[in-house]
Protein backbone atom coordinates (compact mmCIF):
# COMPACT_ATOMS: atom_id res chain seq x y z
CA UNK A 1 0.00 0.00 0.00
CA UNK A 2 1.32 3.26 -1.18
CA UNK A 3 1.04 6.01 1.56
CA UNK A 4 0.38 8.85 -0.96
CA UNK A 5 -3.30 8.91 -2.64
CA UNK A 6 -3.11 12.00 -4.67
CA UNK A 7 -6.64 12.41 -3.78
CA UNK A 8 -6.01 14.74 -1.88
CA UNK A 9 -3.98 17.10 -4.09
CA UNK A 10 -6.98 19.59 -4.62
CA UNK A 11 -7.55 20.21 -1.36
CA UNK A 12 -9.98 17.65 0.03
CA UNK A 13 -9.68 14.61 2.50
CA UNK A 14 -11.71 11.44 2.50
CA UNK A 15 -14.18 11.03 5.65
CA UNK A 16 -15.11 7.83 6.93
CA UNK A 17 -18.06 6.09 4.66
CA UNK A 18 -16.71 7.88 1.33
CA UNK A 19 -18.08 11.39 1.29
CA UNK A 20 -14.84 13.97 0.90
CA UNK A 21 -14.92 17.99 2.06
CA UNK A 22 -12.13 20.71 2.37
CA UNK A 23 -9.63 20.07 3.89
CA UNK A 24 -10.59 23.27 5.81
CA UNK A 25 -13.55 21.37 6.85
CA UNK A 26 -14.33 22.00 10.69
CA UNK A 27 -14.61 18.37 10.96
CA UNK A 28 -11.18 18.05 10.01
CA UNK A 29 -9.28 20.29 12.08
CA UNK A 30 -11.01 18.75 14.94
CA UNK A 31 -10.03 15.09 14.25
CA UNK A 32 -6.35 16.53 12.86
CA UNK A 33 -6.46 18.20 16.36
CA UNK A 34 -6.82 14.78 17.83
CA UNK A 35 -3.66 13.57 15.74
CA UNK A 36 -1.47 16.35 17.15
CA UNK A 37 -2.80 15.33 20.76
CA UNK A 38 -1.65 12.19 20.10
CA UNK A 39 1.17 12.43 18.87
CA UNK A 40 2.61 14.61 21.70
CA UNK A 41 1.13 12.14 24.08
CA UNK A 42 3.71 9.93 22.33
CA UNK A 43 6.45 12.14 23.36
CA UNK A 44 4.94 12.45 26.86
CA UNK A 45 5.41 8.69 26.95
CA UNK A 46 9.27 9.18 27.16
CA UNK A 47 9.01 11.79 29.90
CA UNK A 48 5.85 10.33 32.49
CA UNK A 49 7.09 8.88 35.68
CA UNK A 50 5.71 5.99 36.55
CA UNK A 51 4.28 6.47 39.67
CA UNK A 52 2.36 9.45 37.81
CA UNK A 53 1.11 7.71 34.47
CA UNK A 54 2.12 4.32 33.31
CA UNK A 55 2.94 3.24 29.88
CA UNK A 56 -0.63 1.24 29.83
CA UNK A 57 -2.48 4.72 31.02
CA UNK A 58 -0.49 6.89 28.71
CA UNK A 59 -0.96 4.58 25.87
CA UNK A 60 -4.83 3.65 26.68
CA UNK A 61 -5.61 7.22 26.09
CA UNK A 62 -3.83 7.14 22.86
CA UNK A 63 -6.19 4.46 21.43
CA UNK A 64 -8.81 6.71 22.51
CA UNK A 65 -7.86 9.18 20.87
CA UNK A 66 -7.97 7.36 17.72
CA UNK A 67 -11.71 6.06 18.60
CA UNK A 68 -12.36 10.18 18.93
CA UNK A 69 -10.82 11.16 15.71
CA UNK A 70 -12.81 7.99 13.85
CA UNK A 71 -15.61 9.19 15.66
CA UNK A 72 -14.98 12.85 14.25
CA UNK A 73 -14.19 11.51 10.72
CA UNK A 74 -17.48 10.03 10.14
CA UNK A 75 -20.60 12.37 9.17
CA UNK A 76 -23.76 12.04 10.84
CA UNK A 77 -25.03 10.17 7.98
CA UNK A 78 -22.61 7.22 8.44
CA UNK A 79 -21.76 6.48 11.80
CA UNK A 80 -23.90 3.55 11.94
CA UNK A 81 -21.26 2.10 9.98
CA UNK A 82 -18.63 3.01 12.25
CA UNK A 83 -20.10 1.35 14.78
CA UNK A 84 -19.70 -1.55 13.49
CA UNK A 85 -15.97 -1.13 13.25
CA UNK A 86 -15.09 0.71 16.37
CA UNK A 87 -15.00 0.05 19.98
CA UNK A 88 -15.98 2.80 22.53
CA UNK A 89 -13.30 4.66 24.46
CA UNK A 90 -11.91 2.37 27.20
CA UNK A 91 -11.35 4.79 29.64
CA UNK A 92 -14.33 6.26 31.18
CA UNK A 93 -15.10 9.17 32.71
CA UNK A 94 -15.86 8.05 36.13
CA UNK A 95 -12.26 6.27 35.87
CA UNK A 96 -10.39 9.44 34.87
CA UNK A 97 -11.94 11.46 37.34
CA UNK A 98 -10.57 8.99 40.38
CA UNK A 99 -7.08 9.52 38.45
CA UNK A 100 -7.32 13.12 38.47
CA UNK A 101 -8.08 12.93 42.42
CA UNK A 102 -5.35 10.57 42.82
CA UNK A 103 -2.65 13.12 40.67
CA UNK A 104 -4.22 15.99 42.53
CA UNK A 105 -3.62 14.01 46.10
CA UNK A 106 0.21 13.67 45.01
CA UNK A 107 0.70 17.53 44.52
CA UNK A 108 0.65 20.43 47.03
CA UNK A 109 -2.70 22.28 47.30
CA UNK A 110 -3.10 25.20 44.32
CA UNK A 111 -2.47 28.75 45.81
CA UNK A 112 -2.19 29.98 42.63
CA UNK A 113 -2.44 29.68 38.69
CA UNK A 114 0.71 27.65 37.64
CA UNK A 115 2.71 28.41 34.74
CA UNK A 116 3.87 25.24 32.62
CA UNK A 117 7.67 23.80 33.25
CA UNK A 118 9.49 22.24 35.63
CA UNK A 119 10.28 18.87 35.28
CA UNK A 120 10.47 17.21 31.17
CA UNK A 121 7.27 14.92 32.02
CA UNK A 122 5.30 18.14 33.86
CA UNK A 123 6.47 20.33 30.79
CA UNK A 124 4.85 17.85 27.67
CA UNK A 125 1.67 16.93 30.57
CA UNK A 126 1.43 21.46 29.72
CA UNK A 127 2.14 21.07 26.24
CA UNK A 128 -0.93 17.59 26.24
CA UNK A 129 -3.13 20.18 28.24
CA UNK A 130 -3.24 23.12 25.67
CA UNK A 131 -3.48 20.74 22.61
CA UNK A 132 -5.89 19.04 24.29
CA UNK A 133 -7.98 21.90 25.06
CA UNK A 134 -7.71 23.15 21.15
CA UNK A 135 -9.03 20.24 20.33
CA UNK A 136 -12.28 20.31 22.46
CA UNK A 137 -13.04 24.04 21.26
CA UNK A 138 -12.55 22.68 17.75
CA UNK A 139 -14.69 19.56 18.63
CA UNK A 140 -17.31 22.44 20.11
CA UNK A 141 -17.54 24.29 17.04
CA UNK A 142 -17.78 21.25 14.90
CA UNK A 143 -20.89 20.43 17.38
CA UNK A 144 -22.46 23.89 16.57
CA UNK A 145 -22.45 23.12 13.05
CA UNK A 146 -23.36 19.48 12.89
CA UNK A 147 -23.83 16.65 15.35
CA UNK A 148 -21.72 15.21 17.14
CA UNK A 149 -21.24 12.59 19.77
CA UNK A 150 -21.29 14.78 22.78
CA UNK A 151 -18.90 12.12 24.52
CA UNK A 152 -16.20 13.34 22.53
CA UNK A 153 -16.39 16.60 24.15
CA UNK A 154 -17.03 15.49 27.51
CA UNK A 155 -13.67 13.19 27.29
CA UNK A 156 -11.24 15.58 26.36
CA UNK A 157 -12.65 17.94 28.94
CA UNK A 158 -12.05 15.81 31.54
CA UNK A 159 -8.56 14.33 29.64
CA UNK A 160 -7.31 18.17 29.65
CA UNK A 161 -7.85 18.82 33.42
CA UNK A 162 -5.96 14.88 33.53
CA UNK A 163 -3.42 16.58 32.09
CA UNK A 164 -3.22 19.33 34.26
CA UNK A 165 -3.54 16.73 36.84
CA UNK A 166 -0.54 14.97 35.79
CA UNK A 167 1.63 17.87 34.81
CA UNK A 168 1.38 18.90 38.88
CA UNK A 169 1.90 15.56 40.04
CA UNK A 170 5.31 15.22 37.90
CA UNK A 171 6.81 18.31 39.54
CA UNK A 172 5.84 17.43 43.14
CA UNK A 173 6.90 13.24 42.56
CA UNK A 174 10.21 14.82 41.84
CA UNK A 175 10.77 17.19 44.37
CA UNK A 176 10.02 20.03 42.10
CA UNK A 177 7.89 23.30 42.91
CA UNK A 178 5.42 24.35 40.12
CA UNK A 179 6.69 27.82 39.04
CA UNK A 180 3.19 29.95 40.14
CA UNK A 181 2.43 33.02 38.54
CA UNK A 182 2.37 35.92 40.46
CA UNK A 183 0.00 38.78 39.49
CA UNK A 184 2.06 41.07 40.12
CA UNK A 185 5.43 41.07 39.75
Amino acid sequence: MKLYTRTGDDGSSGLFGGDRVSKSHLRLAAYGTLDELNSVLGVLRLHATPACADEACLQRIQHDLFVLGAILATPPAKQALLGAHMSRPTWDLTAMEADIDRLTNLAPPMTAFVLPGGTPGSAHAHLARTVCRRAEREAVALAEAEAIDPAVVAYLNRLSDWCFALARAENAVAGVADTLWLAKG
